[in-house]
């Protein structure tokens, strides 16, 4: 007979769902980190936690890490997933969507095209709604990255992390939650790609006396750096802007000679897929100092305990 699941101390996260990062107060997001590792350390103690509950995940964009660690970690934890992919509210409004999902599943988990498909879901739903990518937030994966981060060296506080590129939703996500942890981000675009300007403000806000910084120079935001991520240059849905995008980041492509103006012992971060020889070079995502491997296995981890926290 199995034992029973271990219950997480603690209180729950204060709202039910993870719409966007700034959902996870600062104190619950150092807890979910702690609860991570735990979890990667002893993966068998979490194995009945969600024994009998269903979650629906539904998917607008294609995907492997996120779907594939979504649905491994709801299995593994013992519960089940059922899988829906393509447009949402096409056929049917949103909010007839979450209010037929919520009498069939324990929580929806979103990847959608835009933010305000994940906003009403929450609105509409009963149960608990998870941002698995927007337009504007990856929270899960910033998270992942943190934890990452904070295995490599062994803490956040007082790192420092570039990302050069697109101020695209990784950038929104690495900001509201790596400041909030002590990490300083600074993200290098070129102009007309910033970061939408009231996140920015809203992380620095948030990130207190730890620098959130904006430049369009690469070079300036490696120097010294911990960590230096990239990202593709035209995410899914921006295939039409392709060349010019291409054209527009030239100047900010991650190769070895950047990647020697951060710290000798920096790591290079992509939230994959890559496009190798575009935003970095092949030289760089598969040399030594390249930890995106671990990034995508953290997934998992993160998740699990993400779920842990929102469902037990």
């Amino acid at each position: 007979m199995a034992s029973p699941a271990p219950r997480i101390a603690g209180p729950r996260v204060a709202r039910d769902d993870f719409t966007r990062d700034t959902d996870l107060t600062t104190a619950e997001l150092e807890r979910l980190l702690r609860l991570t590792a735990e979890v990667k350390r002893a993966p068998g103690r979490y194995r009945v936690s969600l024994a009998g509950q269903y979650l629906g995940m539904l998917f607008e964009k294609p995907s492997l890490r996120t779907r594939l660690t979504f649905e491994l970690a709801i299995k593994q934890l013992g519960g089940d997933a059922v899988v829906n992919t393509g447009p949402i509210g096409e056929r049917e409004p949103v909010r007839d969507v979450a209010r037929n999902m919520d009498r069939w599943t324990a929580a929806i988990v979103a990847r959608t095209f835009s933010q305000k498909t994940v906003d009403e879901l929450a609105h509409w739903a009963g149960v608990p709604v998870i941002n698995a990518l927007s337009d504007l937030y990856h929270p899960c994966q910033a998270i992942a990255d943190l934890f990452t981060l904070g295995e490599r060296f062994g803490r956040l506080r007082g790192l420092k992390l570039a990302f050069v590129g697109d101020g695209n939703n990784v950038a929104h996500s690495l900001m509201l939650s790596g400041g909030r942890l002590g990490v300083e981000v600074i993200v290098a675009t070129p102009a007309d790609y910033e970061p939408d300007r009231s996140i920015v403000d809203e992380a620095r806000r948030l990130a207190g006396a730890t620098p959130i910084t904006v430049t369009r120079d690469p070079l300036e935001a490696v120097q010294g750096a911990h960590a230096v991520y990239t990202d593709v240059w035209a995410s899914m849905g921006q295939e039409r802007e392709t060349g010019r995008r291409r054209k527009d980041f030239e100047g900010h492509q991650v190769h070895e000679r950047l990647m020697a103006r951060a710290r000798p012992d920096a790591v290079f971060m992509h939230c994959l897929p890559a496009r190798r020889g575009q935003e970095t070079t092949d030289s760089v995502i598969e040399s030594p100092q390249s930890v995106v491997f671990d990034q995508a296995g953290n997934r998992l981890h993160i998740q699990k305990a993400l779920l842990l926290m929102l469902l037990s």
